[in-house]
């Protein structure tokens, strides 16, 4: 805890800008538990500070309770578990609570491996409206380094007034470089990927999505309790994508040696759904990829992806015509965080189709998101009515884009589940693994051609 606070708090030389001098940090502090300095392991330390609509207490019982941690973080946690409490706290509150928790974060890329961290979580009151949270990694004896390890991370939070609070994060971590690929090792060592800039930007949009859905404004299309309906799919929708993106263990996915049946950098799994309302049943393959596009922000990427009217240009499977947003549920201030439902233009006769798409955006200064599903109509009159969203059957595809690292351009994760099989005991053929493969690799190409940006020659 003396060691956050320090770092949170200390100016240059141990901070340039808001990143961390190594070997500052080592003449300042002895380190816990030694550092591993095995071949491929780099550090990285990132600072950022920011107001965010959330007072000190509510933000502290969301930081120390798993399920509201990983709530507030979704595209970044994956699993979260509170595995021993060794301290409840005292006097009713958080102060001096200590618990041992596990957790999986990701990036939304095949190209970087899902981090797998056990680790204490300590929470101290240092005055009136002021307290500070700290995790640092445990390990267990004997066994060989762990490719990540958060040396003492966590944030500090002040109240302030009308309801919000000044929070200081600090993320410091080591971890074996070699297990990501080159085209992500500038994101993740420039604090986007992992460290404290991606924490604050997805805590200020989380806590300015909850302040728009808590306020009274008028959505006449839809009913409140439709509102809900319709929310509670798209974050399911939207965590299934990640999970079908980072390979967590949410799900059991196995991962397919399909040689030269897909490209090099496409990832190929495939899970059995049973016994799930929430999914059709059969044979799920996942396939994801992440290309770099040099010339093309992520900003200006995640404008053209979530257009609807622009859909045509790279969706295969629109059948070559625009689509119309049907219902549009704003989920934050930015008007690109929200929730559609689409159809296609020129079937403006619901009896045309029997099929619309459910779209999630959302964005932030640490990257953007566009993930979709194909919804039968009828189950979605139920949902917009306030029906259980949990037996609306859907499969998701979309993508993830977060800046290269530095060098102006974008990359770019596109990724899709199908239904191969409707009966999960059915082997799965190398046609529909070649289907895949070439639905993404059109879909890329498509991309790169409408925004006209190819990665330069070697």
């Amino acid at each position: 805890m003396e060691e956050l606070v320090k770092k949170a708090k200390a100016e240059e030389p141990l901070w340039v800008g808001e990143r961390m001098n190594e070997e500052e940090y080592e003449r300042m502090f002895s380190g816990i538990g030694g550092r591993i300095n095995g071949n491929g392991f780099v550090c990285e330390g990132s600072r950022e500070t920011a107001i965010v609509l959330l007072n000190s207490s509510a933000l502290v019982h969301t930081l120390m309770d798993a399920n509201r941690w990983a709530e507030m973080f979704p595209n970044m946690i994956a699993t979260a578990t509170t595995t021993d409490v060794i301290s409840g706290g005292m006097g009713g509150t958080k102060n001096g609570a200590l618990q041992l928790m596990h957790a999986e974060l990701q990036i939304l890329s095949p190209m970087v491996p899902v981090r797998q961290l056990s680790f204490l979580r300590f929470c101290k009151q240092h005055a009136e409206g002021v307290w500070a949270i700290v995790d640092v990694s445990v390990s267990i004896a004997d066994s060989s380094p762990p490719p990540c390890r958060r040396l003492p991370s966590g944030c500090l939070i002040h109240d302030m007034p009308n309801g919000y609070s000044k929070v200081t994060w600090v993320e410091h971590s080591e971890y074996d470089e070699t297990q990501i690929h080159e085209l992500y090792r500038p994101l993740v060592g420039s604090g986007l990927g992992f460290g404290a800039p991606r924490w604050i930007a997805t805590l200020q949009r989380q806590c300015d999505c909850l302040a728009t859905l808590i306020s009274d404004r008028d959505h006449s299309a839809i009913t409140a309790s439709g509102r809900r309906s319709m929310l509670r799919l798209a974050q399911r929708m939207t965590a299934n994508f990640c999970a079908g993106v980072c390979a967590s263990s949410v799900y059991k996915w196995n991962t397919l040696n399909a040689g030269g049946s897909v490209g090099e950098d496409v990832r190929v799994m495939t899970r059995n759904s049973v016994d799930d309302p929430g999914e059709p049943p059969g044979t799920v393959l996942s396939a994801a990829t992440s290309v770099w596009l040099p010339a093309a922000s992520p900003e200006r990427v995640f404008e053209f992806l979530r257009d609807e009217r622009l859909r045509s240009e790279w969706d295969i499977l629109s059948n070559g015509g625009p689509m119309q947003e049907m219902l549009h549920i704003p989920k934050a201030q930015h008007h690109a965080n929200s929730v559609s439902l689409l159809r296609a233009a020129q079937s403006l006769n619901p009896s045309q189709s029997s099929m619309l798409i459910l779209q999630e955006t959302c964005t932030d200064p640490s990257g953007s998101l566009v993930v979709y599903a194909p919804v039968d109509i009828p189950a979605m009159q139920v949902v917009m009515n306030g029906g259980d969203s949990a037996y609306v059957a859907l499969l998701p595809s979309g993508f993830a884009m977060v800046p290269d690292g530095g060098g102006g351009g974008c990359l770019l994760t596109v990724a899709f589940q199908i239904l191969v099989n409707s009966l999960p005991t059915e082997k799965l053929t190398v046609e529909s693994v070649e289907t895949v493969n070439n639905l993404i690799s059109c879909t890329v190409q498509k991309i790169k051609t409408a925004l006209r940006c190819h990665e330069p020659a070697t």
